[in-house]
């Protein structure tokens, strides 16, 4: 245990509960005059945060490169881990206190070299292969976890691990070189300079690993030679909230402990921990409305204590407990089982850490907002919708469009729940995550807030965006959060790339974006004027450049075509006050519809935006199907043309007899030579059709494309039922809550 008689070594399992609360039996036994924690030293500024009435663990250390944040590491804490333990015994009986493990300043600079030594074996697997035991882990906890108090000494637990762990490392037995050799000099470095300082009694709180070098006291130029001539970079460390989650990640003293929640229970519970874990366990199932009385309570921890017994533990592990809570609580159903693992097993406890704590001027902003807003950062993902219409959802649309701006991703765009598509709604899933903390503190070279780092960032990205669709999300972006000093630089770089970019199908794949963003600024009344005349610039280059850019394309081309043209079609649909481009854009559409040297699929679907636009009627579109449709046409052709007429779905042949009744014709006319080529791409076309159009297409074509409406098929006819249709209109009528004129009468409702 002891390199020196005034020396106590306290090697633990990081987050053990049984190991934290043996350290704390321990210490109150020692009552020891200094504590020495293995931890970075240069957090020792930040001990004293630890007993503020506002921190609470799980919290964690984080230490960053001052000139690249994204270089970063965590030492968490939960309030089961020993070092908590130990450094809130030291502060609440006014003890000093110092981290003594290896700078993360030299850390830093070494994290990813090759290790040659370390524990080159696991010392829990070997120590439970030895003993006969195949799992490691309830090994640890039946003899360890659950054994540390000892009986009128609570130093001698640590004597057996200590004697323990020596097996495993006898002297002489790994390198001298390497990182754990440099950690493990430096701890012996504190520990002599605590003894030069006058400590008559030092407690050194560590991995149980790290006992027998630390106990072995090499000479001290030995160790001084392992740690001549360090290099170093400046690091800043604070305290960030933590997670029980993030306590499975392997870093700092990430331990992989996979039942946090089951730990904090152990740790809580001093005394009767099953039957405690069972009520826990019973008031959550009922809360779910799950059936749990009493006493499946109580036949749940008998059966748990039975299988303990059975399975040769010394008390009920968290296998027993959960093969308890499944045949008793649960009836055998891993349904409920599952949602006491995510509930209580690891749980969705997040630490808390006080203002007084040090960071970035861009992290205080932030906090700033989060409270305002009211946007409280929670570790379980939740679903927010917004009503931009409201002041604060705005505010909170705003900062989170911001901080995905930022590249930092707290919260993700998510379908509505209300399944509403209009501007003025917007649905998120937010979900903290502590890495967030490196984001920001990465973002902070951009600026002090969040609106002026966003707003830097957009214009370096236009400065140095390559092509014309990255600008134009870009300038969706702005739009977005809401950064007005941005949009002029993003606009410019949008018109320059705008200028030079001659591929139509670039201006076509841009358009979309542009156009959303006018109707974004609209609903957050956003000055969009220069936008606008960008983007119906880009619509007149567009119908230019699209009959030439179509000519003499392959398949794959006239598919990726056929994309941009329903997209572009849609956009400029959407520029309301622009009947001259409206004009433009239809002749284009009859221009591309009529000319035999673009590719079928292409012409079929100009063809049937013209006919959805009223731009053309039903004896238009059948004349040039039937045009299209004949024998001179080669079938893959002719087959490409009905996928883009059909593109916008069925209802057509429900409904239109003639165009049915021509693509019946057409396709009974195939030779058998070409069918094979034709038929991927009909059933390609087909399959897009709802179940129930393709079913009742295909009674129509077995009755006959020619034969007029009977009793048993109402709603197919050569002409329209006015008696019938009244009825409809006068329901659309009132859905709309315009006034309805009767039938024959012109009104409001024609």
């Amino acid at each position: 245990m002891t390199a020196a008689q005034d020396v106590a070594l306290l090697g633990v399992r990081h987050h053990g509960p049984g190991s934290a609360r043996a350290v704390a039996a321990a210490l109150a036994q020692y009552r020891p005059d200094t504590v020495l924690i293995e931890g970075p030293p240069e957090a020792d500024g930040l001990l004293a945060l630890a007993a503020h009435q506002d921190m609470g663990p799980p919290v964690a250390l984080l230490a960053y490169v001052v000139d690249n944040p994204a270089q970063a590491a965590f030492w968490p804490f939960a309030a089961f881990s020993p070092e908590w333990v130990a450094l809130r015994h030291a502060l609440d009986h006014d003890v000093p206190v110092r981290f003594i493990d290896l700078p993360a300043a030299h850390t830093f600079v070494h994290e990813h070299e090759e290790e040659p030594e370390g524990p080159g074996i696991d010392p829990i697997a070997e120590l439970a292969r030895t003993a006969g035991h195949d799992d490691p882990e309830q090994w640890w906890d039946d003899v360890v976890e659950h054994q540390l108090v000892g009986d009128g000494d609570a130093l001698a637990p640590f004597r057996t691990i200590a004697d323990a762990m020596a097996e495993l490392r006898p002297p002489g037995s790994e390198p001298s070189g390497g990182r754990e050799a440099r950690r493990e000099a430096w701890m012996r470095r504190q520990i002599r300079a605590a003894e030069r300082a006058g400590h008559r009694r030092i407690a050194v709180v560590c991995g149980a690993w790290h006992v027998p070098a630390l106990a072995g006291r090499p000479s001290v130029a030995s160790d001084d030679a392992l740690l001549k001539g360090l290099p170093k970079v400046k690091v800043e460390l604070t305290w960030v909230p933590w997670t029980h989650r993030r306590l499975s990640q392997h870093t700092g003293y990430g331990a992989g402990i996979a039942s946090p929640g089951w730990y904090q229970h152990l740790f809580e519970s001093a005394d009767r921990g099953t039957v405690r874990w069972m009520t826990k366990v019973a008031a959550l199932l009922r809360a779910e409305d799950h059936s749990v009385s009493s006493a499946h309570v109580i036949e749940a921890v008998r059966l748990a204590e039975t299988l303990a017994a059975m399975r040769g533990r010394p008390l009920p592990g968290l296998a027993e407990s959960t093969d308890a809570v499944r045949a008793v609580m649960c009836e055998g159903s891993d349904v409920p089982l599952a949602l006491v693992q995510d509930r209580m097993v690891v749980g969705d406890r997040m630490g808390r850490v006080p203002d007084e704590a040090p960071t970035v001027p861009l992290q205080r902003d932030l906090t700033r907002l989060q409270r305002s807003l009211r946007l409280k950062p929670e570790p379980a993902e939740r679903e927010l919708d917004l009503d931009l219409r409201k002041d604060t959802d705005a505010a909170r649309s705003r900062l989170l469009h911001r901080l995905t701006l930022l590249d930092v991703p707290w919260g993700s765009a998510a379908t509505s729940r209300t399944g509403s598509t209009g501007t003025f709604r917007e649905s998120w899933r937010l979900l903290w995550e502590p890495e967030l903390a490196i984001k920001v503190a990465e973002a902070g070279i951009w600026g002090t807030t969040v609106e002026s780092a966003a707003t830097s960032r957009a214009r370096d990205l236009a400065a140095h965006s390559g092509s014309l669709g990255e600008v134009t999300a870009l300038a969706e972006a702005c739009l977005l959060a809401d950064l007005p000093d941005a949009l002029p630089t993003v606009l410019q770089a949008l018109a320059d790339r705008a200028a030079l970019d001659a591929d139509v199908a670039h201006l076509a794949e841009a358009l979309p974006a542009l156009v959303r963003s006018l109707r974004y600024g609209d609903v957050r009344g956003t000055d969009a004027a220069a936008l606008r005349e960008l983007a119906e610039g880009l619509a007149v280059r567009i119908c230019i450049g699209l009959p030439p850019a179509c000519n003499s394309l392959d398949a794959e081309g006239a598919g990726a075509m056929a994309g941009h043209l329903g997209s572009t079609h849609a956009a400029v649909a959407l520029l309301t006050d622009a009947d001259e481009l409206h004009q433009r854009w239809s002749a284009t559409l009859r221009t591309l519809a009529e000319r035999d040297t673009i590719a079928g699929l292409l012409r079929g679907r100009a063809a049937r935006l013209l006919l959805d636009d009223n731009q053309w009627d039903a004896a238009e579109a059948a004349r040039q199907m039937r045009l299209t449709l004949n024998p001179v046409t080669p079938p893959a052709e002719a087959a490409g043309w009905i996928e883009g007429f059909l593109a916008g779905g069925g209802m057509l042949l429900v409904h239109d007899t003639r165009l049915l009744g021509l693509v019946d014709d057409w396709l009974t006319s195939v030779p058998d030579a070409a069918f094979p080529d034709v038929l991927p791409l009909l059933r390609r076309t087909f399959s897009g059709f709802d179940p129930g159009v393709r079913r009742t297409i295909a009674d129509r074509v077995r009755a006959g494309t020619d034969t007029p409406a009977t009793p048993d098929r109402p709603g197919f006819a050569p002409t329209l039922d006015r008696t019938r249709a009244a009825t409809a209109r006068r329901t659309a009528a009132v859905l709309l809550g315009i006034n309805h004129a009767p039938p024959g009468a012109r009104g409001s409702a024609e």
